[in-house]
């Protein structure tokens, strides 16, 4: 009677978890499952169970909650269909926005420390206080879209029309596309038909009425940006013929991108504005609108620092990509073959 009691008392633990619509069924279809586990283990034995073997029983069987989530409906807000989605969205969300507006808030605060004196701590302080109320509006937003989306999904099963003829080309990363090189080799002869024709080795400007006198070390980054245009012209021009990435062109780019980035951060910092004259404006205004541009400039300076980092480790990974594709082939893997 005793071990019946303890069995009775589990049955009536899960139930009590249980949809009311279901409990009568469920409870009768896991009731006949252990009677029979336990008739089987007494057969082996040739005895019936006892208290403590009856528990043993029903533990192993688990806790009457667990037990009847097993039998519930798996809700979420959103599903396992749509879950990958999700989150690569989040990602998007925290790569494209998020982390862009931390590295700006850090300049910012960074800025602000050393030109005004501003406490980094406050200013940090600032930033986390309006910084969590946008990240769980982003996050809440794109939540929400996705369990209505879930919603909508588990109803009219939308994903399951698909045609797997429109599924995109498999995708080689070391392959460069042609319009990529094509623009590549635009914006550089542009930029230097505009270096030799409006900039060619002088330091004082005239556009309509206004004088801007540039620093003498204006001379050094007119070479050094003309010939990294030059520079990126041909290698554009190389790899719109050979559109593929070898180890020594990425190298390439690697280089070129650091000179350029070496030399945009020093503009940055070397008040490239001396001095603007504006017809019948004082000089003292115009004085103060060349002090403000390259105060500014200096300012922005940690943000373009980020940003010439992260183009150089975007160069540093293509050519650890591209030597791991080479590796591949070495070792007897199928190595991609190039066509122009």
């Amino acid at each position: 009677m005793e071990t019946i009691e303890l069995l009775d008392r589990y049955l009536q633990a899960v139930k009590f978890w249980l949809p009311k619509k279901q409990k009568q069924d469920i409870i009768a279809e896991l009731s006949e499952d252990l009677r029979s586990q336990i008739e089987d283990r007494e057969a082996e034995l040739g005895r019936n169970l006892n208290e403590s073997e009856i528990a043993a029983l029903l533990k192993q069987r688990g806790r009457p909650v667990l037990v009847a989530n097993r039998f519930l409906p798996q809700e979420s807000l959103v599903g396992p269909v749509l879950f990958p989605i999700y989150l690569f969205v989040l990602k998007m969300v925290a790569a494209f926005y998020m982390v862009p507006w931390i590295l700006v808030w850090i300049g910012i605060a960074v800025s602000r420390a050393v030109h005004s004196g501003q406490s980094l701590i406050a200013t940090i302080g600032l930033f986390w206080t309006s910084f969590w109320p946008v990240t769980l509006f982003w996050v809440g937003g794109v939540t929400i879209v996705f369990a209505i989306l879930e919603r909508v999904q588990a109803k009219s099963r939308f994903l399951e029309e698909w045609d797997p003829r429109k599924l995109p080309p498999v995708r080689d990363p070391n392959r460069i596309p042609r319009s990529k090189s094509i623009v590549e080799v635009v914006a550089n002869m542009v930029f230097c038909i505009w270096l030799i024709g409006g900039m060619w080795y002088q330091t004082v400007l005239h556009f309509s009425g206004v004088t801007i006198r540039l620093a003498p070390t204006w001379r050094y980054f007119f070479w050094g940006f003309l010939a990294l245009a030059i520079a990126n012209t041909v290698a554009s021009g190389v790899n719109l013929f050979r559109p593929f990435w070898t180890w020594a062109r990425a190298t390439i780019r690697l280089v070129s991108d650091c000179v350029g980035s070496v030399l945009f951060c020093w503009l940055m910092m070397a008040n490239i504005i001396f001095a603007i004259s504006v017809v019948n404006v004082a000089p003292e205004k115009t004085a103060q609108v060349a002090q403000a541009i390259n105060w500014w400039s200096a300012k922005m300076f940690p943000l373009a620092v980020v940003a010439c980092v992260i183009i150089t480790v975007v160069d540093a990974y293509r050519i650890l990509r591209v030597r791991s594709n080479a590796g591949g082939a070495t070792m007897g893997l199928p190595r991609i073959k190039y066509t122009s």
